[in-house]
């Protein structure tokens, strides 16, 4: 059995960092610039303070409960990855506080669902009072999440809902600054980030299971389709999400000037087409993991043009 050879906590800030570690809080937090800039992207400017002090705490929170809510579900098939030689070794953003602590006996099951229904309370609470719309967005992402982990030793076509999950948060945010935005920017919007979510996370994160999740009978593209076609699907997805990126920009309602839509497409060469071509040449599990990990400042990238749009139209 693979176990920590030194046990954390349990008890005060341990047991506070435990619950972090359930719902991967250092990833979350990146994934939060992903509704901050979709609101802001589309506003051009800054929502009035309370909108903004009220929609972090409502991201937090629906991010907190949706990454915990899938180590709830998971448990069962955590506790058994937690068998393998495997469970421990990874260097990602989800393994940087402690990895499935509920599967590894630092925390109770009763304890993650507790964690996981108070926060999603709290998000559901929040964005309500944002926008009814969102709590239903809310509602659905939670759903999907679900979906996402039953179907897991099913079928690999899982993917797509793993894309659609993580498009909740940025469509979330545009209802909660204008009750009624494009239907085009909409579009786009969520499609940017959904072949984000497919070429730069989902596919490079399975990837770096794949050892594992082959001795676990684990439906992932890699697993079905193998390294080469996987490599294609990264690859296109990531083109796709290169030219949505631009179309965001000019769908905004302030106008992007030319460099600062070149610094988002610079952004994404180094931080998405870059490593998956190193990942092309080495198709090392080490590099997928790698290359998740970049992808993952990928958002935070864009929410940084638009505060520089906005400073910039400003002064």
């Amino acid at each position: 059995m693979a176990v920590s050879s030194t046990s954390p906590t349990t008890e005060g800030w341990g047991r506070i960092k435990l619950l972090l570690a359930l719902s991967r809080t250092p990833h979350g937090l990146l994934d939060m610039t992903t509704p901050a800039f979709a609101a802001l992207v589309w506003l051009g400017n800054f929502p009035p303070v309370p909108v903004v002090l009220l929609g972090l705490l409502t991201a937090f929170a629906g991010y907190t409960a949706v990454y915990a809510l899938n180590d709830v579900i998971d448990y069962r098939r955590d506790k058994e990855k937690l068998e393998t030689s495997f469970f421990l070794e990874r260097s990602d953003l989800d393994a940087i506080l402690v990895r499935h602590p509920m599967a590894q006996g630092y925390l109770s099951l009763g304890a993650g669902i507790a964690w996981t229904l108070g926060w999603a309370a709290v998000a559901i609470i929040g964005a309500y009072l944002l926008n009814p719309i969102c709590v239903a967005i809310f509602l659905g992402g939670c759903v999907l999440e679900a979906l996402y982990c039953l179907l897991l030793k099913i079928t690999h076509h899982r993917i797509i809902i793993s894309g659609g999950v993580k498009t909740t948060g940025a469509m979330a945010a545009v209802f909660a600054v204008d009750p009624a935005p494009a239907p085009a920017f909409l579009i786009v919007l969520f499609l940017l980030f959904f072949f984000w979510e497919i070429g730069g996370q989902n596919v490079p994160n399975d990837w770096s299971d794949m050892e594992e999740d082959v001795a676990l009978h684990v439906k992932t593209v890699p697993v079905r389709l193998g390294p080469e076609r996987s490599l294609v699907i990264i690859l296109g997805s990531l083109i796709l999400t290169l030219v949505l990126t631009v179309l965001v920009f000019r769908l905004s309602r302030t106008h992007y000037a030319p460099y600062q839509t070149a610094l988002a497409l610079t952004a994404g060469l180094v931080l998405l087409i870059r490593p998956a071509w190193h990942l092309y040449r080495t198709k090392r599990p080490a590099d997928a993991m790698a290359f998740f990990n970049t992808a993952s400042l990928f958002p935070p990238s864009l929410l940084a043009v638009t505060l520089i749009n906005i400073v910039g139209n400003h002064f």
